[in-house]
């Protein structure tokens, strides 16, 4: 879909990980970033059979910002710092790589007693020039402290950023929006012309961008500048905003590794192998070896 409020329209590459898909549209070949936003995952949903559950075995990250928000389920995250922090629906974990960060993500031991269901977006945040290279941070946001727009049949979580007059605690290190909108059928939200760069994402239902439908697990990169209303015909919807400053400098993207120069990736990768980078206290037994060819990498 292109038109007057319309730049770029970003197709899925869908990867089947065993029971369940993760659709990916940032990065792109014909785009990378969308603000800080430079990879953008819908896991799910998915319902998994009783005793199984997702496993994401520990792996390193450095320079950028991991945010899970998650509509169904639960996942427990560990990391190198020691932290251990379940995270359920309508809850932001952020977690900030810097220097280097290692984690793991599984599902929790009673959500797979029952069958976990799973069902959510999962991205990462370049870091700015000058922030790359901080320590490490973890934040948990709980649901109850990230504001909550209503009106007319629209529901707005803003997980990051400041957007309706409404400001999420969530850490920012650069200009940034995102939010979950729920609407009801016949229910519309104004999505403004405030960032620099905006993305809108039909999750799931139905929408129309000023009465062009959306299309499902497409990321569409919208015109600066352009005012733009957000509706749900009959059947609702759920639509996440994303966006924020423009990025003077490039990142290039490689595996789980982010940096604005290549040879701080080649160093990570150099790291990992040599087994440098911090353990996960508690889940220290296995990890994600470096792929010879990895499925997420940067495009020049």
């Amino acid at each position: 879909m292109q038109g007057s409020f319309v730049l770029q329209t970003l197709e899925p590459v869908t990867h089947d990980l065993g029971g369940f898909k993760v659709h990916r549209t940032l990065p792109a070949k014909e785009r990378t970033m969308v603000g800080p936003f430079l990879f953008f995952d819908q896991m799910g949903p998915a319902a998994l059979p009783t005793g199984q559950g997702i496993d994401v075995r520990p792996h390193p990250h450095i320079n950028l910002a991991t945010v899970t928000y998650l509509f169904d389920g639960a996942i427990d995250h560990r990391d190198s710092l020691g932290t251990m922090q379940r995270i359920e629906p309508g809850a932001v974990n952020l977690m900030t790589a810097g220097h280097g960060i290692v984690h793991s993500e599984r599902s929790p031991g009673d959500e797979r007693a029952h069958g976990p269901v799973l069902s959510g977006i999962q991205t990462w945040l370049a870091l700015p020039d000058e922030a790359e290279e901080v320590d490490p941070a973890f934040q948990h946001v709980g649901a109850a402290d990230l504001p909550v727009i209503e009106h007319a049949g629209a529901r707005a979580r803003v997980i990051m950023g400041e957007l309706w007059g409404q400001r999420a605690p969530t850490i920012t290190y650069a200009g940034t929006i995102y939010a979950s909108i729920l609407l009801d059928a016949g229910a519309q939200v104004p999505i403004d012309a405030a960032a620099e760069e905006r993305a809108i994402y039909l999750a799931d239902g139905e929408a129309t961008l000023e009465g062009v439908p959306l299309g499902p697990q497409r990321l569409y990169v919208l015109k600066p500048g352009v005012a733009a209303t957000l509706r749900s015909g009959t059947v609702g919807g759920r639509v996440m905003l994303c966006g924020g400053d423009a990025f003077r400098t490039p990142r290039h993207v490689w595996w789980n590794f982010v940096s604005s120069r290549r040879d701080r990736i080649e160093e990570a990768k150099r790291a990992w192998k040599a087994g440098e980078f911090p353990a996960v206290p508690g889940d220290d037994k296995e990890w994600i070896p470096i792929p010879e060819v990895p499925k997420t990498v940067s495009y020049p």
